[in-house]
């Protein structure tokens, strides 16, 4: 039986905040904010290292306190929105997914009780 998340959204941000960067490249930049329309959900921020000024925006939702669904929301370079299809994009964009499901993983002393 999944059991549902039952932790401060607050808490969350807080953790997800200080571990994820610990998981990044050097470089890389995460911030991590609530979901105001989902209080299973946070948004992820990830500025790329690097010249290119890559950005990433993220939504993880817990399906259940074990379990994120990750989804890209939207990738800027340079402020501007710019096409996610490119192969480079694509594969930092798996980099990022596999390394936000990584976080998840790491907090699961305080999201699985």
């Amino acid at each position: 039986m999944n059991s549902e998340l039952n932790v401060d959204q607050a808490m969350l941000v807080n953790a997800w905040q200080e571990r994820l960067s610990t998981i990044l490249k050097p470089g890389d930049r995460a911030e991590v904010a609530a979901d105001e329309g989902d209080a299973n959900a946070i948004r992820i921020h990830i500025g790329a290292a690097g010249r290119q000024e890559y950005s990433f925006d993220f939504q993880c939702t817990y399906v259940d306190s074990r379990e994120v669904k990750v989804e890209l929301v939207d990738v800027e370079r340079d402020g501007a929105t710019t096409d996610e299809r490119n192969e480079n994009i694509q594969g930092m964009v798996g980099d990022y997914t596999r390394h936000i499901h990584e976080c998840a993983q790491a907090l699961q002393q305080i999201t699985h009780h």
